[in-house]
């Protein structure tokens, strides 16, 4: 009697899992709220003053990310996650420098950790179903984005001006992941 409990239990989980994975709606309010979270948390954290602009580079963000209407929602999924990723391991750098609370950052990471934990499910279905076009090849311009950000924090030596461009960006980017949730629909 417990194992057939037992398993109508796992089978239901395993249906809920899936039909959750689906449910691109739900998956679309969850991001937009955590964005708008991530973007309060990010501003909470103090700049530096203007002569840091001098430091300032242009990374270039991919092309793609600036016509971000051309993604299906498995193309957007695979990107957002591919970005959460990314800036996690940016922010889990040297940022001792910057006078920033380590309460803020702590709770931005938490909200990162939590947004792709929601994303994952599905980005790991849609990579084993290859149901996508081009997220993969955004994916490939993501990582040499975020690749020279981090090579540009440790030429700067991680110190506080590199960090206010960095901020910067990540403003940016979560203005466009706040996009990317938008074609996050079922």
């Amino acid at each position: 009697m417990t194992y057939r409990c037992l398993l109508q239990m796992v089978l239901l989980l395993c249906f809920s899992t899936t039909a959750l994975s689906m449910n691109y709606s739900l998956l679309r309010f969850q991001q937009r709220r955590s964005v708008v979270v991530c973007q309060k948390l990010l501003r909470q954290l103090p700049s530096t003053p203007q002569h840091c602009l001098e430091v300032r580079m242009d990374f270039q963000v991919p092309e793609e990310m600036k016509q971000a209407q051309q993604f299906r929602k498995e193309d957007a999924v695979l990107v957002i996650y591919e970005m959460l990723q990314q800036i996690f391991s940016i922010l889990t750098r040297d940022f001792s420098s910057t006078g920033w609370s380590e309460t803020i950052i702590e709770d931005l990471l938490v909200e990162l950790q939590g947004q792709m934990d929601h994303l994952e499910p599905i980005q790991k279905e849609i990579m084993q179903k290859k149901n996508f076009t081009m997220g993969d090849m955004t994916v490939l311009h993501l990582k040499k984005y975020y690749f020279n950000l981090g090579q540009y924090l440790k030429s700067m030596e991680y110190n506080s001006c590199a960090w206010t461009v960095v901020r910067v960006q990540m403003l940016m980017n979560f203005s466009f992941l706040k996009s990317l949730t938008g074609y996050l629909h079922d």
